[in-house]
């Protein structure tokens, strides 16, 4: 692939200025004082208007150069004067953004009055600044391929009070080192935003160097994520008055004064805090259960939150709810039984814990995948969910971050049994022979009123025990970060969940069917192990009789269901609001 030079792509641009040609330059449409003849001429303001008439064919894009407007009205005016060396000198401001620029030759040195120079979005790797005019003041450079700057301060424009060098690879310490005053005497304004400077401190110790800084932007280096960010700059930098676009009032400087001091406490690292808040809209998973369902199997449905966040440490559980008080609000209908069983449960069954694995989009790093705490259905789930992560690769936290997270929604469905018979042996064999005797008579005699109260209520209040939990994903959502990465604090939003894919009123009726038919199977096959054990399954061979005259071929499907739904959540870096602030953190022997 050829290089393509910066003068080929201007000279191309001073060529379809047209300035030889109608209306510009000299020909037969122009007035001329000796003309008698009585030919078509055209005379000086309405060639002007030419140029500058909206819908005129005439009209070119002059945005590259200022100058541009001015040289096509003086082809107008006085085309003789429009020589070579002119036009050279005439360019005071050259804009060549998104030409696939890739070579700055020498040239470039003919603008011998350039003093403005914008060569944004192209593809340039080198500077060579023996290349540069010395009469340059501004030079921007954005979203280029620059890795390295020494042939850019091999011999810098003397006269530069403007430089952007952002959107590149830069961040190395060889590039620090030729940030300082010795290079950049006059440098006013330095832009070095969405590179990829990780030593904050380095970086501004070469900064303080220029004498005549007053304009810095440095958003989105990975460095600008920590909590120290900005507080340490604006206190290092005294003579700064605006970083990132902002001004710096004195206030501001005031709150910061000292922490420039504290090395020890400035860590290259991140605080990012993730809530996790309300979730409305869900569908009403009972809504389809009517009067003909079984008594067995009990089926509960909780809910919960999943997301992986980018962390190099455990995250730090500040406030979660706990999954016994998601479960108090059980399903109505369930026995007491089935409740305590259901709290039981939720003490083994904990809020998942962090598992880390690879971050394949970029080189390794540790991404912490959390739940929340599950809760039963309502209008309204309150998670009230906050995980704390602490993150010292802070280059990975940025592409993470521009990359943003995605939310899960998902249901947690349980089946609960009454308790096989087993149990009920067992109990058996503690009878006493009397018991027995008693029990046999009792029998033939139709049953005394006690045992029928308590055989109804062991009939009553089953033991309950629960199937393996059937998870499903309802729904994700993408969450964008990339305001964090450019100067924001905080994400605060109201997730649209969108389309949920909820268990339609078949799936669920085909499914409790299939569960009952494997229960049945299972109970069986026990029973004919121990054929001395059988009974009290009437009920469920009654439940299989119907389910096997319902239609076999009825698929089972999903169904979209789009519903008002949203869930609350908030990203927040932590920063640093003072130096008293960051004087807290200091262990208690350095604040003595």
């Amino acid at each position: 692939m050829s290089s393509k030079t910066l003068s080929a792509v201007i000279e191309k641009q001073i060529r379809r200025l047209c300035l030889n040609d109608f209306p510009c330059g000299n020909g037969s449409w122009r007035e001329a004082k000796d003309n008698t003849e009585g030919a078509e001429t055209e005379d000086t303001d309405a060639l002007l208007d030419l140029l500058s008439c909206p819908h005129s064919p005439w009209m070119y894009d002059e945005s590259w150069s200022p100058q541009a407007a001015a040289l096509r009205q003086l082809a107008v005016l006085v085309p003789e004067r429009l020589h070579t060396a002119f036009l050279y000198s005439y360019f005071i401001t050259l804009r060549i953004v998104d030409k696939d620029v890739s070579v700055i030759d020498s040239s470039l040195l003919k603008f011998s009055k350039l003093e403005e120079l914008v060569l944004s979005a192209n593809k340039i790797s080198e500077i060579p600044a023996e290349n540069l005019p010395s009469t340059l003041k501004i030079l921007e450079l954005r979203a280029n391929r620059l890795a390295a700057l020494n042939r850019l301060t091999s011999h810098p424009p003397p006269h530069l009070h403007y430089l952007s060098l952002g959107s590149n690879s830069l961040g190395s310490h060889e590039d620090i080192s030729h940030l300082t005053g010795r290079h950049w005497p006059q440098l006013v304004c330095l832009d070095l935003s969405d590179c990829e400077f990780q030593d904050q401190q380095a970086l501004l110790n070469a900064l303080s160097t220029l004498p005549r800084l007053r304009t810095l932007v440095l958003e989105g280096n990975p460095f600008t994520l920590a909590s120290c960010y900005p507080g340490f700059t604006v206190d290092s930098l005294p003579q700064l008055s605006y970083l990132d676009g902002s001004w710096i009032s004195p206030e501001e400087r005031h709150c910061f004064r000292g922490l420039a001091k504290m090395s020890d406490l400035i860590v290259d690292q991140a605080s990012a805090t993730v809530s996790v808040g309300k979730m409305r809209g869900i569908p009403d998973p009972m809504m389809s259960v009517d009067d003909s369902t079984p008594d067995f199997p009990v089926v509960t449905y909780r809910y919960f939150i999943t997301y992986e966040f980018l962390s190099h440490q455990t995250p730090v559980n500040l406030k979660c709810n706990s999954d016994a008080v998601a479960t108090a609000h059980v399903t109505e209908g369930c026995s007491s039984d089935a409740v305590l069983t259901s709290n039981k449960t939720c003490e083994l069954v904990k809020p998942d814990t962090c598992d880390l694995k690879e971050y394949t989009e970029g080189s390794c790093h540790d991404v912490s995948r959390h739940s929340t705490s599950k809760l039963s259905w309502s209008e309204c789930m309150d998670f009230s969910d906050t995980q704390t992560y602490i993150i010292s690769d802070l280059r990975g936290l940025k592409r993470f971050l521009n990359q943003g997270f995605y939310l899960r929604i998902e249901e947690e469905k349980v089946l609960s049994w009454p308790a096989v018979s087993e149990d009920v042996t067992m109990a058996k064999t503690s009878q006493t022979v009397k018991e027995k005797k008693g029990r046999k008579e009792s029998a033939i005699k139709s049953g005394s009123t006690k045992d029928k109260s308590k055989d109804k209520k062991k009939k009553s209040v089953p033991e309950l025990v629960q199937d393996t939990p059937i998870r499903r994903l309802l729904g994700e959502v993408h969450v964008p970060l990339q305001s964090l990465v450019k100067g924001g604090q905080k994400v605060d939003v109201l997730c649209d969940l969108g389309s949920l894919h909820v268990e339609s009123e078949v799936e669920a009726t085909q499914t409790l069917d299939k569960d009952l038919r494997k229960k049945i199977k299972e109970d069986k096959k026990k029973e004919d192990k121990q054929p001395k054990r059988r009974g009290g399954s009437g009920t469920g061979q009654k439940n299989t009789t119907a389910s096997e005259g319902e239609e076999d071929g009825r698929k089972i499907f999903e169904m979209n269901v789009l519903t008002d739904n949203s869930v609350e959540l908030r990203v927040e870096l932590e920063r640093w609001q003072s130096a008293s602030e960051a004087h807290q953190l200091l262990p208690p022997h350095q604040n003595s």
